[in-house]
């Protein structure tokens, strides 16, 4: 089985000197490229100097995570992808279980390893953790995360399947990417590969985070955690893919209730002087309505593969965290 890991990289320089040799060194058994997407720096003068075995695709402008993997992917022929960032440093080993997990499961259409802190590599780290739901607003948690709220890696989650697996380290089998349409591109960034295993669940296979593969992960690298576009995205971003994915009867209250709630966290940011964030939640509602009224072509899943409706927590994970103080996955009842 041939398996390709795609870097992702936008003005990435610095990460790609640091973490291009331990990908090549820890990943014997898998082609590497990077896909620059549109960098103004220079990556590509250092990838060609200093990684010439490294395969490269490079395109003008930033086309965003989505846009710029469909772009990559498409021009690369394996059995699997890997869609890494560049700031992963994966571990010896890490490639292996995911792989035969794939193979011992055939209905798996996407999987992640356990994402560890590159700081302090006894914790989870907050982009995928070991493994993602999303509660009955659709806000997305993990096994070992809950909010900012990170769980030291203690074997307290075996491989199990989940709802959604990180995109910082994401490995799908080609064929179901393609099949569900890949990565939707309007998006942009953030919440994408929640879209993306949310379709796969839809069409019949199911995603899985495997305890036997680890990573390390800096996190915000490209936008950090207070940055208002990556507010706005997050934000804008939720409420499409519940659009997209909930089962219609249930659309209009779900969307409704989160928008609520989303005006409740503006009314945080104001009261915590972040008023950039505030607004960025105003234009992320408002990106939604022009989403919801203009766009068309709204990039979904086919209808001939519509299969079933994914369920995932049926609780609200506000509740749980901030009212009932659960902080640890384990603490919840599914």
């Amino acid at each position: 089985m041939s398996v390709a890991v795609v870097i992702l990289n936008y003005n990435g320089r610095k990460f790609l000197a640091n973490f291009l040799p331990i990908v090549l060194e820890n990943t014997p058994d898998a082609t590497i490229y990077v896909a620059d997407n549109g960098s103004k720096d220079d990556s590509l003068h250092l990838l060609a100097t200093s990684f010439p075995q490294v395969s490269v695709i490079s395109w003008a402008e930033n086309l965003g995570y989505a846009g710029g993997y469909n772009y990559a992917l498409g021009q690369i022929k394996a059995d699997y992808y890997v869609l890494m960032n560049s700031d992963i440093a994966p571990r010896k080993g890490w490639l292996a279980p995911l792989l035969a997990h794939f193979e011992a499961n055939p209905l798996l259409g996407a999987a992640q390893p356990y994402l560890l802190d590159y700081q302090k590599s006894e914790y989870f780290e907050y982009a995928g953790a070991a493994g993602g739901y999303w509660d009955s607003y659709g806000y997305p948690f993990c096994r070992g995360r809950l909010f900012d709220t990170l769980e030291k890696s203690e074997g307290q989650y075996a491989t199990a399947t989940v709802n959604w697996a990180t995109g910082a380290c994401l490995m799908v089998r080609a064929d179901v990417y393609q099949k569900v349409g890949g990565l939707d591109a309007y998006l942009f960034a953030h919440m994408e590969e929640i879209d993306l295993c949310w379709r796969m669940q839809r069409a019949g296979y199911t995603i899985a985070a495997v305890a036997e593969s680890e990573v390390l992960h800096v996190g915000g690298g490209t936008l950090n955690k207070e940055n208002p576009f990556k507010t706005y995205l997050n934000f804008r971003n939720n409420l499409i893919l519940l659009y997209k994915n909930l089962e219609p009867s249930q659309r209009f209250f779900t969307i409704f209730f989160r928008m609520i709630f989303d005006g409740i966290a503006g009314i945080k940011f104001l009261t915590e002087g972040k008023f950039s964030s505030f607004t960025a939640i105003l234009k992320a509602h408002y990106g939604f309505y022009v989403y919801l009224f203009s766009v068309k072509e709204k990039h979904n899943l086919p209808a001939d593969l519509q299969k079933i409706w994914p369920q995932s927590y049926q609780g609200s994970i506000l509740k749980a965290y901030f009212l009932q103080g659960k902080k640890k996955f384990n603490q919840l009842k599914f």
